[in-house]
């Protein structure tokens, strides 16, 4: 008997523990198996050994990061007041905040360009910049300050600057047999996946106060400034790297570049980079217009059966969907005639885009918003293949960057657009119509000149 209780006992103490591990790593099952399950993503096809998964994972921390602080600020600034009142308020944040990024950020290129060697410290300053900006605005937001702005403007020119710098780092970070197109498609993948899934997280903050979204934001942009150290070291070399000119040739040049034409490695990036830089700034241009433009008339006219919120979550969704979808077929298409792609693709949009203005419906204003993603990421891969095709790698980091900040002054542009029309569908998409209609007449035929004879114009400025 004494034995039995002896027995008993110890096999009470051996299975105490061994339970509690046991439930342990049951209820840490599902984090670490969905943290393995990103990391095996990330990091397949040598993209861990290159370092390009680190980059990836840093893409998605932003990308969840940006989604948290415009969530607070579109409570705060849009759906916190009446229509009217609301359409001021985002005037003037556009007025504060958009027209100084605007001036801005045509230097934000050309700055990085001046420190290729603190790349990761200028990825963790915009990431640690962000974070301390969120705790302004988580205060400024409830006292209604006009700290707010500045704040704001910040933020803007932080996930900005981070967008340049990142454009330039993908092609240090490229494995081996691993296209820029295939690169840059899983980067922002992950960055559209992270966002998706950070944005509901967002809401429910939102629901718990306004400032919670901006205390999620800066634990996140924390751990990207973090993230941003653990890059490989190869992200701050220069070896070898000069600055790029936007320009076609020699003969496009003005200035200051017309009189240093004897300075060595200085070289422009080809007609057919220029026109397919042109076509992508048209359809950025026409994105940040719909974002502003079907902010406000949904709000007003909301789909039929459904309230603001809805109808701005379903034309959300659908541009997310098709953000990701041109994502996917970029990948797969990899930099099989870049040129033709974008001309196809803005003529899709082209026609979209005027379908809408002339049957204006709840339906073709989700399927115009899917159509804009779709083109925006296609476009967008088919400019960097053209980069990576006819810019000489000498100066292709350069081109990133400098390519990069443009289409974001486009964006801006565009919203600026948005946000001052009036609040009249067929208008509006109209206007749509025009801007992208600009931008393609203007480059479809370079675009198609280049493909057919090849780009042979690397031309040399020195």
């Amino acid at each position: 008997m004494a034995a039995a209780r002896t027995e008993f006992k110890s096999g009470s103490r051996g299975r105490g523990p061994g339970w509690f591990r046991t439930v342990g790593r049951a209820l840490r099952l599902p984090v670490t198996g969905a943290a393995r399950g990103i990391r095996r993503a990330t990091h397949a096809h040598g993209a861990g050994e290159s370092g390009l998964g680190k980059l990836i994972e840093l893409h998605g921390v932003n990308g969840a990061g940006d989604v948290m602080i415009t969530v607070a600020l579109a409570s705060t600034v849009f759906f916190s007041v009446p229509t009217d009142e609301a359409r001021g308020r985002v005037a003037l944040y556009l007025a504060i905040t958009m027209a100084p990024f605007t001036l801005l950020a045509p230097v934000i290129g050309p700055i990085l360009d001046r420190v290729p060697h603190g790349r990761r410290a200028a990825m963790a300053t915009a990431m640690g910049a962000r974070a301390l900006l969120a705790l302004v605005l988580s205060g400024a937001m409830i006292t209604g300050s006009i700290e707010m702005y500045p704040a704001a403007l910040g933020v803007l020119v932080a996930s900005k600057a981070y967008g340049v710098v990142r454009s330039a780092v993908v092609p240090r970070l490229l494995p081996p047999r691993f296209s820029l197109v295939k690169a840059n498609s899983r980067v922002t993948l992950c960055g559209l996946l992270a966002t998706g899934v950070a944005a509901p997280i967002a809401a429910g903050l939102q629901h718990l106060g306004p400032r919670w979204p901006l205390y999620g934001a800066f634990v996140i942009f924390v751990a990207g400034t973090v993230l941003s150290f653990t890059l490989p070291r190869t992200v701050d070399s220069a070896r070898g790297e000069d600055r790029a000119l936007l320009a076609a040739d020699e003969r496009h040049l003005h200035g200051p570049h017309r009189r240093s034409a004897r300075r060595p490695g200085l070289r422009t990036v080809g007609p057919a980079v220029t026109h397919a830089l042109a076509a992508n700034a048209a359809i950025r241009c026409l994105t940040g217009f719909l974002i502003f433009f079907l902010a406000f008339l949904l709000r007003v006219h909301p789909m039929t059966g459904q309230n603001a919120a809805v109808s701005l979550g379903i034309v959300g969704v659908a541009a997310g969907t098709g953000n990701a979808l041109g994502t996917a077929v970029g990948a797969w298409l990899r930099s099989r005639a870049p040129e033709i792609i974008i001309v196809t693709v803005v003529a899709i949009v082209l026609g979209a885009a005027l379908t809408a203005a002339v049957f204006f419906g709840a339906v073709l204003v989700a399927c115009l918003a899917a159509v804009a993603g779709f083109a925006q990421a296609l476009a967008k891969l088919s400019l960097d293949a053209l980069i990576q095709r006819d810019v000489p790698e000498a100066v292709r980091t350069s081109a990133f960057a400098r390519s990069e900040t443009l289409l974001q002054v486009a964006w801006v542009l565009g919203g600026a657009v948005g946000i001052a029309l009036p609040l009249n569908g067929t208008l509006g998409l109209s206007v749509a119509a025009a801007i992208i209609a600009a931008g393609w007449l203007t480059t479809v035929r370079g675009l198609i000149g280049s493909a057919r004879h090849g780009s042979t114009a690397r031309a040399r400025v020195a």
